[in-house]
């Protein structure tokens, strides 16, 4: 996957998850909207840096082509980016939220199983309808 593709694919992940996630958690802790979309988007910046980083050196060990990638590796591949987030998530939930630490990794443990599915869900179809190839035809048309 070249650069601007690994963008492209960075990008996109995290706004469909930010659409999905602010609601949903807005109904689950109470807190307000605003206050989960300034958390959603601060971690969603570090995330898309995580991201390109993260699916760059995993390219380099599992090699390139991702149609080929079987369930298990898809699954590693998510377990691993997650895993990869929660250290440096959890206590900034919980700052930014005033909420303890055992609450930040509660709500951290809805975000991953959200994100273990969708994540998985989300590359499957991305390999396979390539939206960036179809961008960039309708950009050069």
């Amino acid at each position: 996957m070249a650069r601007n593709e690994r963008i492209f694919h960075a990008i996109l992940f995290e706004l469909f998850a930010l659409a999905m996630i602010i609601p949903a958690a807005s109904l689950v802790t109470g807190k307000g909207s605003s206050d989960l979309a300034v958390v959603g988007i601060g971690l969603s910046l570090y995330t898309v840096v995580w991201n390109y980083i993260y699916n760059l050196y995993f390219d380099k060990w599992f090699g390139s082509n991702r149609e080929e990638r079987s369930l298990m590796v898809r699954i590693g591949h998510t377990v691993g980016f997650e895993g990869g987030l929660i250290f440096i998530t959890i206590p900034v939930i919980a700052w930014f939220l005033q909420i303890t630490l055992l609450q930040a990794l509660a709500l951290e443990a809805g975000f991953l199983i959200f994100f273990l599915f969708y994540a998985t869900g989300f590359n499957w179809v991305y390999d396979k309808v390539k939206p960036y190839g179809k961008m960039k035809k309708l950009i050069a048309q």
